[in-house]
């Protein structure tokens, strides 16, 4: 059985607790290998180590600091496949699905190292003679990343991409569930010649790890990405401490479908994000908030849609829906089926585990639609992150608006119609930080600021340019050659 260890200092070690932890297959239960439970001690080693090497990265010249990422896009795409493999084994996502997050963190890499010959500051006139004034962005420091198992690469290149071609260190640890794919991440960067230091790894539960990194006093930021719950303690905690935080949570997302809209496309638009990765999205599609003249058409559409999904191991070219990652997972979503039986909500399709044709082995749940649903409904408002939609009828867009920000989430909504001013409205009136038209709820692209509002997160975004501000601080420099000193904020006039 293979075993798998913290990467510190350029080196791979097992804990200092001699614990391993067994990461298994979700599709049939099968043990992958085993993983080190790591310490506070070992999570100490790697911030002394990520901040020696950080001092002298820093010094580094940014556009020398890209090359290396440029060598990570490359290896990346070398290994494109086998990383796909190694996603699918773990988390249980469908190949194709799996194979499009690698190559999102391709495009990330080569799109971050751009940035090392950009990273652009400001110059602005004085407004005294013979001065210059300009600011500059300045890394942070040590960068603590906590990511999650639904997408294991695609975020954590998000993140470490953007704090390496800045400057920083970082000290990362990856889901518990989705460990082997972090290993093979951390080796490219080290095959790319990443200096010792810089990347460390280190495997455990966040209640031991991941509170250590929030806790470490020589940790500068940390940016998370997981659960509201979660999401919060970091927050008040790293608020105590002054500690910057960059989080991304949750979200229960909607698809706005309006009597003029081509039922057709937003059919497989729901589909698509409702049941893609088994619902596992922050922007999986989890409310349809339909307009009454079109709801009963648009539901059959969606539920002979329904029928042609097949359920089974993600590695099977032709299966479209995978598992979901865990058995408290799957109990989690059988319990808000039964929560929203008892509302009141009328179920269509699904709503059970899915147990036959060897699926019983696995953690698989049936595509699973729920009709006349109420906005206040608990399925209508608290994220279940999983194969679980819930269509909420309404009369016009105006109510349309409202049920969709009624939510505590702001994450991703989307709108199909065929009137360009309605578009418009919901572009100016969504509350999310991501606005589809006439597409799904999901499909980020890298070089665009990903996040949202409200309970979704704190402001900061991942990805697009707007990461680098996770990872720099400004620094304003004035340089005065007048020979003489001059006082600024001083009425001259």
């Amino acid at each position: 059985m293979e075993r798998y260890v913290n990467y510190i200092n350029g080196e791979w070690v097992p804990s200092e607790s001699g614990e391993f932890i067994k990461n298994t297959n979700p599709v049939n239960g099968e043990v992958l290998g085993e993983v080190t439970s790591s310490t506070v001690k070992d999570v100490d080693r790697a911030v002394q180590a990520a901040k020696g090497a950080q001092k002298k990265w820093a010094l580094v010249p940014a556009p020398e600091r890209a090359d290396v990422l440029y060598d990570v896009a490359n290896l990346l795409k070398e290994r494109k496949e086998q990383l796909a493999q190694v996603l699918t084994k773990e988390m249980g996502k469908v190949i194709a699905e799996a194979r499009g997050e690698v190559q999102e963190a391709i495009d990330m890499a080569f799109y971050m190292a751009g940035e090392g010959r950009r990273m652009f500051g400001e110059t602005v006139p004085s407004e005294l003679r013979d001065k210059f004034a300009m600011s500059v962005r300045v890394p942070v420091g040590v960068a603590g990343l906590i990511t999650p198992w639904n997408f294991p690469i695609a975020i954590a290149s998000w993140k470490s991409l953007p704090a390496l071609v800045a400057g920083n260190a970082v000290v990362w640890k990856p889901a518990s569930e989705t460990p082997f794919l972090a290993a093979e991440f951390v080796k490219i960067y080290e095959e790319a010649g990443l200096p010792k230091g810089l990347v460390n790894l280190v495997y455990g539960s966040g209640s031991v790890v991941g509170n250590a990194i929030v806790e470490h006093p020589e940790i500068d930021l940390v940016s998370f990405t997981g659960s509201n719950e979660v999401g919060a303690k970091i927050n008040g905690r790293a608020g105590e401490l002054l500690k910057r935080t960059s989080l991304e949570m949750g979200g229960k997302n909607a698809v706005t479908v309006l009597e003029d809209a081509d039922l057709d496309l937003a059919a497989d638009g729901i589909v698509w994000s409702a049941f893609g990765t088994s619902g596992q999205r922050c922007t999986a599609c989890s409310r349809v908030i339909v307009q009454e003249s079109v709801k009963a058409a648009l539901e059959q559409k969606v539920l002979e849609k329904m029928k042609t999904l097949k359920l089974g191991d993600g590695l099977d070219e032709s299966v479209d829906v995978g598992p979901v990652i865990n058995r408290s997972a799957l109990e989690k979503i059988h319990e808000y089926v039964k929560i929203g039986k008892e509302e009141g909500a009328k179920l269509l399709a699904g709503g059970d585990i899915a147990t036959e044709n060897g699926l019983d082995k696995g953690n698989f749940y049936q595509p699973t639609l729920f009709t006349d649903v109420k906005s206040d409904m608990r399925i209508g408002q608290e994220e279940i992150f999983g194969p679980v939609v819930s269509f909420i009828p309404v009369k016009d867009l105006d109510e349309a608006i409202e049920v969709n920000n009624s939510v505590k989430f702001g994450l991703s909504s989307s709108i199909f119609t065929a009137d360009v001013n309605k578009v418009f409205r919901a572009m100016r009136d969504f509350d999310t930080g991501i606005v589809y038209v006439n597409a799904g709820t999901t499909g980020a692209e890298i070089h665009l600021p990903f996040g949202g509002t409200k309970g979704t997160g704190n402001g900061h975004r991942d990805s697009g340019v707007a990461s680098l501000d996770v990872f720099t601080e400004w620094k304003s420099v004035y340089v005065d050659y007048s020979g003489k000193i001059q006082r600024a904020q001083i009425d001259n006039y």
